[in-house]
């Protein structure tokens, strides 16, 4: 039997406020729901800026995660 990975990883947690919101309303939570978008998409959302993008892909990279 396989088990699953049930344990979601988060954002990381130093994104500012507006950015917070912005992946919230777009229905991203975690960094695996990042990786359902291209980064073009995410730069697209109000509030997601570089320095937003920067973390996100760093985050994303040192969990083997990349965007779609």
């Amino acid at each position: 039997m396989v088990k699953l990975k049930t344990e979601r990883i988060p954002l990381p947690p130093k994104l500012g406020q507006p950015a917070q919101r912005a992946l919230a309303s777009a229905g991203i939570n975690t960094l695996e729901d990042c990786c359902r978008f291209r980064e073009t998409e995410l730069a697209k959302l109000h509030g997601v800026g570089p320095n937003a993008l920067t973390k996100i892909k760093a985050a994303m990279a040192e969990h083997g995660l990349y965007f779609n």
